[in-house]
Formats: structure tokens, sequence, C-alpha cells
């Protein structure tokens, strides 16, 4: 009996590491990471629906989808770039896909690289936040109120990320 317990305690001396031999993923890091991942996941599903549905959209906006004429001209006014908006993303829809999938995929390595703490996954990170935002600029633009405030909700999330993740580059190595 005496030579089982030997062994057990042989082996857990092989497994536990000593702590300076083991880089420890810090928890915000983690955390961060897989908010990462899910986001991810959502941003991949928005994306194929949004190719997807964007002609659905163009054609309830253009027959009017009960915004053509409210009796209010100030809110027609404003209500009047949405079709133009929805006109330019379904033109555009196959290179909003592609940006767009490419950011989630950049986004996505990036967040492996930083959670093996590497350095270069905040700069594919970054990479993976930006283009899809700058490439929607260049496709869709914002020159009405929805796409302005979308442009922004998107720009505050994503620098909301880049900068929590930059709190965490000190824990990066290579």
């Amino acid at each position: 009996m005496t030579d089982f317990n030997q062994n057990i305690d042989q082996a857990k001396d092989l497994l536990n590491l000593e702590e300076k031999d083991m880089q420890k993923l810090p928890q915000m890091l983690n955390v961060l990471t897989i908010l990462t991942y899910v986001g991810c996941a959502l941003g991949l599903i928005n994306n194929i629906w949004g190719y997807f549905s964007i002609g659905m959209t163009k054609k309830l906006v253009e027959n009017g989808g009960g915004i053509s004429d409210t009796g209010n001209a100030k809110l027609d006014n404003l209500l009047g770039g949405v079709s133009e908006m929805a006109k330019r993303q379904y033109d555009n829809r196959l290179m909003i896909l592609i940006f767009g999938l490419l950011g989630l995929a950049l986004c996505f390595y990036g967040a492996m690289q930083m959670r093996n703490l590497k350095k270069q996954g905040f700069l594919i990170y970054l990479a993976g936040q930006i283009i899809p935002i700058v490439s929607f600029a260049i496709f869709v633009g914002f020159s009405n109120i929805f796409g302005a405030l979308g442009m922004v909700f998107a720009v505050l999330f994503a620098a909301v990320f880049i900068i929590l993740y930059g709190t965490q580059r000190k824990y990066l190595v290579n």
C-alpha cells in the first residue's frame, strides 16, 4: 500500500509546476477574451442576417413602410435619408459582409493571441475593430441621423473594448 501512496505523491509533484513556470492568464484578460468570443459569434450571426435581410428592408423602405408621409415635415425630412441608406447598404451588401467577416476573424484571432499572452494579438484585435467601422462608413456613410447614431454606438463600443484590452497589455509578452 505504501508504494501506491508514493506513486500518487510523485504524480502530484509532476502535475504541480512552479508558479514561475506557468504564466497565469489575468482574470480581466480572461473575461475580455470570453466576451470577445461571444461578441464574435453574435457578430457572425448579425453579419449573415444583415446580408440576407437588407433586401427586404430596402423593399419595405422603398414602398413606404408606413413612414413615407407622416404629415410632419421635420420627421419626414429626418426619415428621408433612411431609404438612401438602405439602398447603399443593399448595393454594397457583399463588401459590407466581407469586411465585417474579416473584422470578426481578426478580432477572434487577436483575442486568441492575447489569451496566449502574445502582444501582436492586441494589434490584430485593433485592426479587427477598425476595419468594419471604416468600411461601413465608406460604403454606407452616416449622412442621416440613424447612420450617425449607429456609427457612434459602434465606435464607442469598440473604443471601450480597445481601452480595456489596452489596460491588459502589460501582461502580454513577445
